[in-house]
């Protein structure tokens, strides 16, 4: 069997043994670290805007829109709003070129080493194409909402995509390229050499199909269409790895991978009066371990915990988490910087993280009455809420990730910042720059005050996303791709 880059797959015994010694060996320089990783620029891909550039020479389908690891770390996939998915492969290193102290006798050195290993573009395609629905007379952007890889099989990888209203699965993965070779004519002067020229030979050859070349393409397996009759704002993947969540403003779907005709609701906040309505639906996640449970958050600022066991149509949630807001800084505008984001599980699946406009809150999945961590984030920007509001910025939605292992929490900022949180309080939190100097605006909050607001606030990070077992972070500035590396 071979692998999306042509290589041998090892046994699934021995991939697990060596993700054990990963982590046990990751644990180790932990401990001999004894504090805080220290982040440093990796790798970028894109151009990098310099200091003071706005947005307005980069065209709108290249910013990023989506950001996402596979299950192992080796494949990162990008989104933007032009429809297309870039794909990259972090690269294997050759255990010849390393030194005696890096093979893999010693874990903790083959760690270092494979930490070293670079990404690299594998693949490009175009996912979703703008179209127009003709019973509504509305156009539907291409532009990648979310992005999910799935369990692939035979050495191929599987990614879930979405624009607004349809969910394609595509196959990932090697093509061979092939020529006939050893044949009978062969051309001269432009011209083939006619039958004297195989009588001259030693008798007639029998044509072969040689492989010249070896390419990463992608292909649709599978589109899931027409059933949200809103914008799809997420997808998760279930940890059974044959169903998935598709998340719109008002509904909650249910589908399994292998089936694109059909579908279950199991949440709908849709009122029988649409001018009732109150809230919207803008994230979802499945847990990580329990395939029954998952979560969703509306625009009301709840995150609810739903569980499929107890009935079909989950809208009454098993547990919800809300904090009250403080009626001393509530405004005009908390209806709006209450809105919820991004919802996601810790990989453990005991804890969750929301981000909402002003701050990062840090949940603990059996306590519902408070959360165990409150993080500001723009608070700077309070009494400028207005100002914010007439430019559409106080719209912008921030994602929130966990790291490997729940002690840190990646979100993005302005001015081209992201910040990353300690989720327990034993490190200090840091505000970096995605750049290749990420120390040069290292300070915890504002790097601005509220009296002198940046003039353009074009220059955010929006999505970013961490390694699944290693202190590697991807950040999405514009159109431009930093990976960012904590040693």
């Amino acid at each position: 069997r071979c692998s999306l880059a042509g290589g041998i797959r090892a046994p699934r015994v021995a991939i697990a043994r060596s993700r054990s010694r990963e982590r046990a060996a990751a644990e180790e320089m932990a401990a001999t670290r004894g504090g805080a990783p220290e982040w440093r620029f990796f790798q970028v891909f894109g151009e990098e805007q310099p200091d003071g550039a706005g947005v307005e020479d980069i065209q709108e389908a290249d910013l990023l829109s989506a950001l996402d690891f596979d299950e192992t770390g080796n494949y990162l996939a990008t989104g933007d709003r032009g429809g297309r998915i870039v794909v990259f492969e972090r690269a294997t290193p050759d255990e010849q070129q390393l030194t005696p102290d890096d093979q893999r006798p010693c874990p903790a050195a083959a760690l270092r080493a494979k930490e070293k290993a670079q990404y690299r573009f594998l693949t490009e395609f175009q996912s979703h194409e703008p179209e127009f629905d003709f019973l509504k007379s509305l156009e539907i952007e291409e532009k990648i909402n979310s992005m999910r890889w799935c369990k692939g099989t035979m050495g191929c990888k599987m990614l879930l995509s979405t624009n607004d209203k349809t969910i394609k699965l595509w196959k990932v993965y090697g093509k061979k390229i092939k020529t006939v070779s050893n044949m009978n004519i062969e051309p001269r002067n432009g011209c083939a050499g006619g039958p004297a020229a195989v009588m001259r030979g030693r008798g007639l050859r029998l044509p072969l199909m040689a492989t010249c070349e070896r390419v990463v393409t992608a292909t649709p397996k599978r589109t899931f269409a027409n059933a949200h009759a809103y914008h799809i704002n997420s997808v998760a993947l279930c940890s059974d790895g044959e169903s998935f969540l598709s998340c719109d403003d008002l509904r909650l779907n249910l589908w399994n991978l292998r089936d694109a005709k059909c579908c279950f609701n199991i949440v709908d906040v849709k009122p029988a009066n649409m001018e009732a309505l109150s809230k919207v639906l803008t994230s979802a996640d499945f847990h990580p371990i329990d395939c029954h449970t998952f979560l969703y958050s509306s625009s009301r600022g709840c995150v609810r915990l739903g569980d499929m066991r107890a009935a079909a149509l989950c809208d009454a949630s098993a547990k919800s988490f809300e904090e009250p807001e403080d009626p001393a800084t509530k405004s005009f505008f908390s209806e709006i910087t209450s809105s919820i984001a991004s919802a996601r599980f810790s990989r453990d699946g005991r804890n969750i993280v929301t981000r909402d406009y002003l701050s990062v809150r840090i949940w603990d999945v059996r306590v519902e009455t408070r959360p165990l961590k409150t993080i500001a984030m723009h608070e700077h920007l309070r009494p400028k809420l207005c100002d914010l509001y007439e430019k559409d910025c106080i719209f912008d939605k921030f994602e929130c990730c966990f790291n490997h292992n729940a002690t840190h929490v990646l979100t993005g900022s302005y001015q081209n910042r992201f910040h990353l949180l300690s989720a327990d309080g034993s490190t200090p939190d840091l505000a970096l720059e995605a750049s290749q100097t990420p120390y040069r605006r290292a300070s915890a909050p504002p790097l601005y005050s509220a009296a002198d607001l940046p003039p353009d606030f074009s220059r955010r990070v929006l999505h970013t996303a961490f390694h699944p077992q290693h202190n590697v972070a991807a950040i999405a500035a514009t159109s431009t791709l930093y990976i960012m590396n904590g040693t």
